[in-house]
This record gives C-alpha cells, sequence and structure tokens, in this order.
C-alpha cells in the first residue's frame, strides 16, 4: 500500500503549523516512509512497527527483533500449507512481524477466518500476539499497539493543547482508544476514519468519516489557512 499521491504535500505544508506530526504503522518505518515519500519532511516522526521503530529527521531506531519472529518466519509456510490456506494466501516479512494477507482469494474472509485459531496458537508457542487487520494476520511481538505508541509519543512530547488521529483500519482502535483516554484526562481529541466498506469498527468509533485517503487529505487541507 501507498500513500495517496498529496499526503506528503499535505503533511508537509502541516507541519510547521502544529507541535507534533506524527505517522504511526504497522509497518517498517523506513518502509513507511518511502512508500509515503516522507523522505523531506523533517518536522515528521515516523512510529513503525507499532512504536518499536522511530524513523526522524533521517535517522533511523530500530531494536533487534525476539527470537519467536525468526522461529515463525520458518514455520509459517508449512503450518499455512497444513491449514490448508488457499494458494492466494500471502505472507508479507515486515522483520519485526509477518503478516499473512487473504484479500488476493476468492472469499478473503472465509481464509481469514479458517486460519486465525491456527496463527492464534502458533504464534502463543512463540511468545508473539496476532493482531487482525483488513484481510491480514499479523504475528508480532506483544506490549505495542498504536495505543500505547500514541500515548509514550504524548508523554514525551508534553500534553498538547489537542489532539487529531485519523486511522482506517482495525489496527487503529488501541489509537482511538488512548485518544479517548485522553479525553477524560482533559486533552481534547478528535477521531478521524478513513471510510471503507471493509472496516465499520472504526467509523462507528470516529468523530467524522470521510471517503478514504482522498477525503483525509482534503481535511488536512482545511486545516491549513486560505492562501
Amino acid at each position: 500500500a501507498r500513500a495517496h499521491p498529496r499526503a506528503a504535500a499535505a503533511l508537509a505544508a502541516l507541519a510547521p503549523r502544529v507541535r507534533s506530526l506524527v505517522v504511526v504503522t504497522g509497518r517498517p518505518a523506513a518502509a513507511a516512509v518511502e512508500y509515503g515519500g516522507f523522505e523531506g519532511i523533517d518536522e515528521l516522526v515516523v512510529l513503525g512497527q507499532y512504536g518499536a521503530e522511530r524513523w526522524e529527521a533521517g535517522v533511523l531506531t530500530s531494536p533487534e527483533p525476539p527470537p519467536g519472529v525468526a522461529e515463525v518466519r520458518a514455520k509459517l509456510p508449512r503450518v499455512l500449507e497444513a491449514a490448508g490456506a488457499p494458494t492466494e494466501t500471502f505472507v508479507e516479512d515486515k522483520g519485526r512481524a509477518l503478516a499473512v494477507h487473504t484479500r488476493r482469494c476468492a472469499e478473503p474472509q472465509v481464509a481469514l477466518d479458517r486460519l486465525r485459531g491456527v496463527m492464534d496458537a502458533l504464534a502463543e508457542r512463540h511468545g508473539l500476539v496476532v493482531e487482525p487487520g483488513r484481510f491480514v494476520l499479523e504475528l508480532r511481538p506483544p506490549g505495542m499497539d498504536k495505543g500505547v505508541a500514541l500515548r509514550e509519543f504524548v508523554a514525551e512530547a508534553g500534553k498538547p493543547s489537542m489532539l487529531l488521529f485519523a486511522g482506517d483500519d482495525l489496527g487503529d482502535l488501541a489509537a482511538f482508544d488512548a485518544v479517548d483516554a485522553l479525553r477524560a484526562e482533559g486533552v481534547p481529541g478528535f477521531k478521524l476514519c478513513s471510510g471503507s466498506a471493509e472496516v465499520t469498527a472504526l467509523a462507528e468509533r470516529a468523530d467524522l468519516v470521510v471517503d478514504g485517503p482522498e477525503g483525509v487529505v482534503a481535511f488536512l487541507d482545511t486545516l491549513l489557512p486560505p492562501v
């Protein structure tokens, strides 16, 4: 997946006008910077792998993954074959995590449901957890999610006068939880959903739902003063 073609320009225009600008993603931070075209936005912080990695001002900080990731990487092809995974199922290796995708399958949700229990068991045996998403099951180390990453960044940067979080998938629910918790602590917060027919749980929790990535970029444009 790539960022919307105008996303980098919208973020670059917004960056000097806010105290902090952060991308929180399940992807490796370096991949998110490359796919998003964020290389030249020095004010931007990218928290990759749910906060385990950090890219800031061109510098990447990335700890070594726990051994369970390598163990699962070695076993995953055989486990998928034994589970009867459709041939269209594919694995995305994120370094610190392994994502099993079924979106290319004829019945992606059926395939995902068939694999869920098997992936849960495999992850548990090797000290990992399963993060479900849009036709994907991601096996990754425990202890970090987008909500934890967001709360830790806020604690580091200091209490903001306003917090806006935009998301589009199930992994963003934890960040919505963090926004709600910060609201309860007196921080004004706003939850924006990049809407899709595939993920409705996020829309049900959002303050505003816009029409996909195009709608998110258009919303960011409204935060800028008129030219």
